[in-house]
């Protein structure tokens, strides 16, 4: 049979070639399907020269690099300035045998980082400050904030400022310095990683072993469960939904949408930081966890200590302790240092009032809780281990984080205070038979997200050891089941991960 050429379909190389290059509508995250080629060719390079340490680092940092390109465009400059900046700098800073060169360096590296973060995160709010409270009329600057800058700057500065306490000595080599600040798994949206816990492993021989192997995929397939089945199911179904116009909705339905939203915050952005933990243990590297069940806490430090760990330990540590001083300068101002950290660190999630006011409340929160351990001493340790104390206790703290996720939420006061309205003044269970018509599939789901919550931080070591003694058919099994589900819960519009915007 004769087939002519005509037949076939032609090839369109540059289309191809487009797939290559950065698409702002199509960002490279776990969740696009160009991850699958780009991961495949990336772990079958790695793997083949695993036994090089070097040549390793080479492959990382240059894949990594090209991810975030695909990710953000040429914002990738921002990380390759800021590497050669603080690579330069850390070595000068440890090479200084005078005080004062030290503290020089590390302003010249202070201002370099938070001065980027200023310029692209807060210039405009500054603007819009001026132009609202001292009558100026500056215009705006049309200025886009580059993904990943906050975690980024962050890992910079907890680097130099380590070198100059002289509790790390600064890595020699700069493709180990560039692979730390551009490791591609946490670049974007964390975890915050230290340099003098990543930087180490990489001199270390590749050896993964059946455990690596097997938590790597626990954590990766758990963590996509998290994000594209249940976040981004409730995030397009009802929290969004909400969340756009309060006034228009009941307080049930607000009520809802806000507990719906606990989970789908949680679900976004500890499903990310186990899939960044996951993949980075497939490359022998361990990263720590980031999250340890936080609605289960008790009280308000107990939650930070809990939630986003690698952010609350890093303002522990270097704008708590060691820029304000922690503790060190009497009770009162303990308590100021406290609101103080956490007003900055709402700060850093995003240049609006509304992050300041959540960084506020969560602040007050901690020095109050503070002053009452103080107040009360020993007095509640004969209660507070028993069941309804630790009930209560458990309770209003969710409920204390809950309110003061409006705020993180919400896009303006206004919206805010819409949904405060609605849920104290608007609520009735009268309306509960609609909502569950409308929304019993959204409840199904964030009952789940929250019995998903509640399960014990030890089951993955009892699971990882039975897990790691099963096949590879096992795992392919596992992996084609989520797809399925995956499948059935996917929607036509992409839900970009919270944390992407910070």
């Amino acid at each position: 049979m004769d087939f002519s050429l005509k037949m076939l379909p032609e090839f369109d190389l540059s289309a191809f070639l487009q797939q290559f290059l950065y698409d702002a509508k199509n960002p490279l995250l776990f969740n696009n399907g160009f991850f699958v080629y780009f991961f495949a060719v990336f772990i079958s390079l790695y793997y083949l020269f695993r036994n090089y340490s070097l040549v390793r680092s080479f492959i990382v940092s240059l894949f990594s690099l090209y991810f975030f390109y695909k990710a953000s465009g040429y914002f990738v400059g921002l990380v390759l300035i800021s590497a050669v900046a603080d690579y330069a700098l850390s070595n000068l800073i440890y090479m200084q045998k005078r005080k004062f060169w030290k503290h020089v360096l590390l302003g010249f590296s202070i201002i370099i980082n938070l001065g980027m973060l200023f310029y692209f995160k807060y210039t405009n709010f500054f603007i819009a400050f001026s132009n609202g409270f001292l009558a100026t009329h500056i215009n705006p600057l049309n200025i886009l904030l580059p993904v990943g800058i906050s975690f980024y700057t962050f890992e910079n500065l907890s680097y130099t400022i380590d070198v100059y306490r002289g509790e790390f000595v600064p890595e020699r080599k700069f493709i180990h310095y560039l692979l730390f600040l551009s490791f591609f798994p946490k670049l974007m949206m964390g975890p915050i990683v230290r340099a003098k816990d990543f930087i180490p492993q990489l001199h270390k021989p590749y050896n993964i072993n059946q455990n690596d192997f097997a938590k790597g995929f626990y954590l990766i397939v758990s963590g996509l469960f998290k994000k594209l089945v249940i976040s981004d199911y409730l995030t397009l179904n009802l929290v969004n939904y909400v969340f756009d116009n309060p006034s228009l909705h009941t307080g049930l339905e607000c009520l809802m949408a806000l507990l719906a939203y606990a989970i789908v915050i949680y679900c976004d952005f500890s499903g990310y930081s186990d899939v960044a933990i996951g993949v980075a243990r497939w490359l022998g590297i361990t990263i720590p966890p980031n999250f340890l069940s936080p609605y289960q806490s008790k009280t308000i430090t107990e939650f930070w200590r809990r939630w986003h760990i690698s952010l609350s330990s890093w303002l522990k540590d270097y704008l708590y302790i060691f820029w304000l001083g922690g503790n060190r300068k009497g009770k009162f101002r303990t308590y100021i240092h406290l609101f103080i950290t956490m007003l900055l660190g709402g700060f850093w999630h995003g240049a609006n009032w509304t992050f300041i006011a959540w960084g506020a409340m969560h602040g007050s929160a901690l020095a109050i809780h503070k002053i009452w351990m103080e107040m009360t001493g020993n007095a509640f340790k004969r209660i507070n281990n028993t069941i309804i104390y630790n009930g209560l206790a458990q309770l209003l703290t969710f409920l204390f984080v809950c309110f003061c996720w409006i705020f993180f939420k919400a896009t303006s006061f206004k919206i805010a205070t819409d949904m405060i309205h609605q849920i104290c003044f608007n609520f009735s269970f009268g309306v509960w038979p609609e909502f569950w018509d409308n929304y019993h599939n959204v409840m199904y789901l964030m009952l789940l997200g929250y019995l998903l919550h509640i399960i014990p931080d030890k089951m993955p070591d009892i699971v990882i050891p039975k897990l790691q003694k099963a096949p590879m058919v096992a795992y392919i099994a596992v992996f084609l089941i989520f797809l399925v589900i995956y499948s059935l819960f996917k929607s036509s519009t992409p839900v970009m991960p919270i944390y992407l915007q910070f």
